[in-house]
């Protein structure tokens, strides 16, 4: 029989070793992007199943490895879950018999696959696309479930009654442990990160003998006929479907869009024509704008006398090679029509529509480009076209499936496959090393909402000017001030001006995004000539 000294000491050591290993391996392999996700491995549910599940989703490339994949993760998970749980039983409770501990955590070991695998699928997407708020989303149902989850492995009627306080404290205290882990982890150079992952692992061992203690010998459950874990569980499942419309709401594509570049005349100073680009799912019913100098760009293109056409959200879908392709002709119409050169002013698709123009097509007249809240460091995941295995074989099925649910009371629908959203997966690797960097003879700036800094992992990001101001994803265009520096930008005054809290709040999202898939290991993306971030941290990289 093992003392309470003895198992304290091997909760301990297991908790601390694992993290520190994968740490360890990370580093080895030069994987800088993945590093703040190591302390989650002997975290408390649902948080370990989490980690598991986000590596799965990246990293399998056909039907096979992911069922055998998910079933070794579910059978291992169970298992040092079980470990954990009768290291840390406290001496006061009576223990359960190994056998029904190790049944019991392998059923919670399921139960967890199932509640989070659609929000790592939209982790999964938000590396793909990277919008902040499907980051965001994802980690809502994390908190939520977590003390019923934490209760599951330790009590026999588990799914009765409200989690006690203790058990809410603790699982949100290991929530803020692995947040502040991984960002101080993504702080530190190579293998410094090692002992801090055994550090978090300390932790992740403390928290185990508290959320077991206050599981085992709870002081009072309250409703304890009442199935408050299932009606939470489904709760968790289903807001995988609201989310994703949610997310379309909250990232501000759909609807008329108009902002004070096109509603007010430019002052004289300004001697460029403008272009202004709106982002996906936008509109736009033909409404002038107020200076005869600026142009809203259209997804449709141009009519015989080389005006932009109405368009409605469905155009915004196609790739973005295709709306680079319509605002090549645009500038080349509206240069010789004012004889001017050109600026693009472009929101989110808009501003890939604009960077995708600057490296595809020769930019002719185009002397300047402003990009309000581009997708930084977008393509970092992968999922093939329907009727093809690849990496994220079993993801794309999940998220196609998600987005299925979301369209079916929608009059405009979105897709996991549209050519938009495809484009940027085959061109990962630019968009994923080049979206924030100069362009010779281009004047640039990106105005970044402080919500994206979420959107790439630790490390570099831009070598072009930044604007930075606290809002969410799409919320600066409409704002006087930010409309004043646009305008400065755009008489040719200097503007930068990046916020301290930018990089903190980008390295406190490392331990919450999916992996990334290295360049070199997809074959759609080998013959790349980019530099990969993923490894190095840095963007612009020769090629």
């Amino acid at each position: 029989m093992w003392s309470t000294r003895r198992r304290v000491v091997g909760l301990l050591a297991l908790a601390v070793s694992l993290p520190a290993v994968e740490e360890a391996v990370l580093v080895a392999v030069r994987f800088h992007a993945a590093r703040g996700m190591a302390p989650q491995v002997t975290a408390v549910w649902p948080y370990d199943s989490y980690h598991d599940l986000r590596w799965l989703l990246v990293y399998h490339d056909s039907w096979l490895t992911f069922w055998a994949g998910l079933v070794a993760l579910v059978l291992l998970r169970g298992l040092l879950s079980a470990l954990l749980t009768w290291l840390a039983w406290p001496d006061t409770a009576p223990r359960p018999s190994r056998r029904w501990l190790l049944r019991r955590n392998l059923e919670v070991a399921v139960v967890a696959a199932a509640v989070v695998s659609p929000w790592a699928a939209l982790s999964v997407a938000f590396s793909a696309v990277a919008l902040s708020w499907y980051l965001f989303a994802s980690l809502g149902p994390m908190l939520l479930t977590a003390p019923f989850l934490a209760r599951a492995g330790v009590v026999d009627r588990w799914w009765r009654g409200l989690p006690t306080i203790e058990l809410f404290g603790w699982s949100t205290l290991n929530f803020a442990v692995l947040t502040l882990a991984g960002a101080l982890i993504s702080s530190v150079p190579g293998w410094w990160a090692v002992p801090l992952a055994g550090l978090a692992g300390v932790a992740n061992g403390l928290l185990w003998l508290r959320t077991v203690a206050a599981a085992a010998l709870p002081a009072r459950v309250h409703l304890p006929r009442f199935p408050a874990a299932p009606i939470a569980i489904a709760l968790a499942v289903v807001g995988a479907v609201w989310a994703e419309s949610f997310i379309g709401v909250a990232a501000g594509g759909r609807g008329p869009w108009r902002p004070p570049v096109l509603s007010q005349r430019l002052p004289d100073r300004v001697r460029e024509a403008v272009i202004v680009l709106g982002g996906h799912d936008s509109r736009w019913d033909g409404e002038p704008a107020a200076d005869p100098r600026v142009e809203r760009f259209s997804y449709r293109g141009l009519d015989r006398s080389g005006r932009p056409l109405p368009y409605r959200p469905e155009a915004t879908h196609q790739s973005l090679d295709a709306s680079a392709a319509l605002l090549a002709a645009h500038v080349e119409a509206l240069h010789r029509r004012t004889r001017r050169p050109i600026a693009l002013v472009g929101q989110s698709e808009g501003a890939m529509v604009a960077r995708a123009f600057l490296d595809k097509l020769p930019r002719g007249p185009v002397t300047a480009v402003v990009m309000f809240s581009p997708l930084v460091q977008a393509g970092r995941t992968y999922y093939p076209p329907p009727g093809y295995e690849g990496w994220g074989v079993a993801t794309g099925w999940q998220l196609r499936a998600l987005f299925w649910l979301a369209n079916l009371p929608r009059p405009v629908k979105d897709y996991p496959d549209e050519e938009f959203v495809r484009s940027m997966l085959v061109d990962a690797a630019f968009y994923r090393n080049r979206t924030l960097c100069p362009v010779p003879g281009v004047r640039m700036i990106a105005f970044l909402p402080t919500v994206s800094a979420a959107e790439a992992p630790p490390g570099e990001y831009t070598h072009v000017p930044v604007y930075q101001q606290p809002a969410f994803h799409g919320g600066l265009v409409g704002q006087r001030a930010v409309q004043d520096q646009v305008i400065r930008f755009l008489a040719g005054e200097p503007v930068d001006h990046p916020r301290r809290e930018y990089d903190l709040l980008q390295r406190l999202g490392a331990a919450w995004q999916a992996p990334s898939l290295l360049l070199t290991d997809n074959p759609v993306w080998s013959a790349t000539r980019e530099g990969d971030p993923a490894r190095t941290g840095r963007v612009c990289q020769p090629r």
